[in-house]
């Protein structure tokens, strides 16, 4: 791509082929730009709670706290919308399995206690259950899908329950370990996760997705112990990836990684040489990070960095983001990792990376701002051609569609 961008520079000679380089970075040139396929409308208000998105075949979802909406993705024709009623969804599965997501509604700090599984190709409920609700029920990994199950916490002092995720049959409830309390939860197919207090430590437990037997259970750092006071949240079920710390930017977090049999592997801290990690997923065994670092002049740069969970240890980085240049956005599926750049100097951009090696694969510019007044998406996806930038709040657009020209 950049290849055929140099010969034409030479043919044109310095003045035009500056004109040229000048148009690529303004997304006006064929074969090296994104245009707008289509963007939803603004949404008038927002919530906190019941947030999410996701892809479903050829549908794009997205989550608030009064209801979820699917649209076509190569259109945005809105084709569907759940409406639960006249409560508010409290919180929702951050993953879908089988096109199948779960939400939890009612009314917020009161009695969240409906579970409700979502078909997101229609929008068709498939069953709905109550349960207890339990403090803290509008946070995030109170609900999970996974291996053909949809996963929940019942009860003010909770138990973790599950159900098949297309019937809502009940399958079992798990044996927790003793003296413990699940505050969280993530699910796989070959394992149902739960982040679990045990007196004043935190530890990771995981159950038998046939039955809810426990397979094993770790501290989640068998050395120093991870006091309960501390946040842990899943980014990952399977391989068991949880981040452990405090608020993201002081320094003080990291991401563990567990085998198969719950043993501790890698340790990625948040700060270190390859910089103060902001964003990060996983895929292919490998955790994806955006890390700031000093750059020329003193000023914040961005580089997207390749971590081994296995061992912690680096595997490439690459630089994506010079100074005054914010990365909007991450998403890695396969052995592709895709990057949005936003930036008012050097205009925005697209990266794609080969996820083994990290060679740049593809360099777009945007014609329209894809993160006008946001530095940071909640989410990106990539559907064939398209990519697919996704906000929530106030007077924001919950989707922008781009597509590559």
């Amino acid at each position: 791509m950049l290849g055929c961008l140099t010969l034409v520079v030479v043919g044109l000679g310095v003045v035009g082929g500056a004109a040229l380089i000048f148009l690529a970075n303004t997304g006006y040139v064929p074969f090296l730009s994104m245009t707008t396929a289509w963007e939803a409308p603004y949404d008038r208000n927002a919530s906190d709670q019941g947030n999410g998105a996701w892809l479903a075949g050829d549908t794009v979802v997205r989550s608030r706290y009064d209801a979820v909406t699917g649209f076509d993705v190569t259109t945005g024709e809105k084709r569907w919308e759940y409406v639960p009623g006249r409560a508010d969804i409290c919180s929702v599965s951050s993953t879908a399995d089988d096109s199948a997501a779960l939400l939890v509604h009612g009314e917020p700090g009161k009695d969240c206690s409906t579970v409700a599984a979502l078909d997101l190709t229609n929008g068709r409920e498939l069953w709905h259950t109550s349960r207890a609700p339990a403090v803290g029920d509008t946070t995030a990994d109170r609900v999970a899908t996974g291996a053909g199950l949809g996963v929940f916490l019942d009860g003010d002092t909770p138990v973790v329950r599950a159900v098949d995720l297309r019937s809502g049959t009940p399958r079992w409830t798990a044996a927790v370990p003793r003296d413990c309390v699940p505050g969280s939860v993530a699910a796989a197919d070959k394992q149902v996760l739960a982040v679990v207090a045990c007196g004043d430590e935190l530890k990771l437990a995981a159950f038998d997705p046939a039955d809810g037997g426990e397979l094993w259970t770790a501290p989640l750092d068998a050395r120093r112990g991870v006091p309960t006071s501390r946040g842990a949240t899943f980014l990952s079920a399977d391989p068991a990836v949880v981040r452990v710390g405090e608020p993201e930017g002081d320094g003080s977090y990291s991401y563990l990684t567990f085998g198969p049999d719950g043993r501790p592997q890698g340790r990625i801290d948040e700060v270190g040489g390859h910089g103060d990690i902001k964003q990060a997923t996983v895929a292919g065994g490998r955790l994806l990070a955006i890390a700031t670092y000093v750059g020329n002049q003193s000023a914040e740069w961005e580089r997207l960095v390749a971590f081994d969970l296995t061992s912690g240890n680096e595997v490439w980085r690459e630089h994506v983001a010079p100074g005054g240049t914010d990365v909007a956005g991450l998403y890695a599926a396969g052995d592709r990792v895709t990057v949005m750049t936003s930036s008012p100097k050097y205009g925005d951009t697209l990266y794609v990376y080969d996820a083994a090696t990290g060679d740049e694969e593809d360099d777009r510019a945007f014609r329209d701002d894809p993160a006008p007044g946001y530095s940071t998406l909640d989410g990106l996806f990539t559907y064939e051609d398209l990519v697919i930038a996704f906000r929530h709040g106030q007077g924001v657009r919950p989707f922008s569609v781009y597509e590559r020209w």
